[in-house]
């Protein structure tokens, strides 16, 4: 099986056609399809698509892209909505969610980098932070030229670990991800034949660190480029990154796969479940 371990499913560009895109992806192989959310305004339609395909999860987060037009309403409101998920035990909205995210830091658009807005966004990361800890839940991270300060706040906030998304740093901020538990998420940026980084930690890094992604409807892989992404397109990432590991495509998805329930143990019993209750 193999595991899509971000993808934005509920985006406009999928507009009618996100539930018929995910079950082309399940009939392609893709065994789970993890959503996060990015805004306050986006939570309910993420949820809704969860509770419509039996093989999507979500996770609830404010993106820092979205940071600027976000209050501390908005952050009281997410810890509100995961706390009362968090306590419910028999709803099947609160069975579908798995974690905090899409959360993070972006210093890759200058507007982002500059005061207030760099503060705020560092405010609103450590903020979901504490939220993520207060619940014993991982987090899946945006990381955009933003490594370092990243891990500072990770060290000052543990977490359950989690997933640094498209992840684009180096081999010694990779090791430290890791050793704050978190896995690496590696998607279509990983296939073309000229990001010789990325392809070097995808091929060289422990086989436990990494998870794939397509990030859907972004960050494309060669062969959709410049086109939009779909979580399907992760059964062609998945052969992409067993060639560059020389592994089997068997041991790419198992692996991969694994990684993912590892780090997000609210999926790996949700999906225990399904299986049991298959058999």
């Amino acid at each position: 099986m193999w595991i899509d371990s971000h993808c934005h499913l509920d985006a406009s560009e999928f507009a009618g056609k996100s539930l018929h895109l995910a079950d082309e992806a399940v009939r392609m192989g893709v065994s789970a399809i993890v959503m996060p959310a990015v805004h306050k305004t986006n939570f309910s339609a993420v949820q809704a698509l969860t509770q419509n395909h039996t093989h999507c999860y979500y996770t609830l987060g404010i993106h820092p892209m979205y940071v600027p037009t976000s209050t501390d309403e908005d952050l009281q409101f997410l810890r509100e909505q995961v706390g009362a998920l968090m306590r419910d035990s028999q709803s099947a909205l609160a069975s579908r969610f798995i974690g905090i995210g899409e959360i993070g830091l972006d210093f890759f658009v200058p507007a982002l980098c500059e005061s207030p807005l760099k503060e705020k966004q560092l405010f609103f990361y450590s903020e979901q932070l504490k939220i993520a800890r207060d619940f014993d839940l991982p987090v899946l991270l945006h990381v955009r030229k933003s490594q370092d300060q990243i891990l500072k706040y990770l060290r000052r906030i543990p977490v359950p670990g989690g997933i640094a998304h498209a992840f684009n740093g180096s081999e010694q901020q990779a090791n430290h991800f890791i050793e704050l538990g978190f896995k690496l998420g590696f998607g279509g940026a990983m296939t073309f034949t000229r990001a010789l980084q990325l392809r070097r930690l995808a091929s060289g890094l422990s086989f436990t660190s990494i998870v794939l992604e397509t990030d859907a409807p972004d960050i494309a892989p060669r062969w959709c480029h410049p086109g939009i992404n779909t979580p399907g397109e992760l059964v062609q990432i998945g052969h992409e990154f067993a060639r560059l590991r020389g592994c089997s495509i068997e041991e790419a998805a198992q692996r991969t796969s694994t990684n993912v329930l590892d780090v997000l143990p609210r999926l790996a019993k949700l999906m225990q479940a399904k299986s049991v209750k298959g058999a």
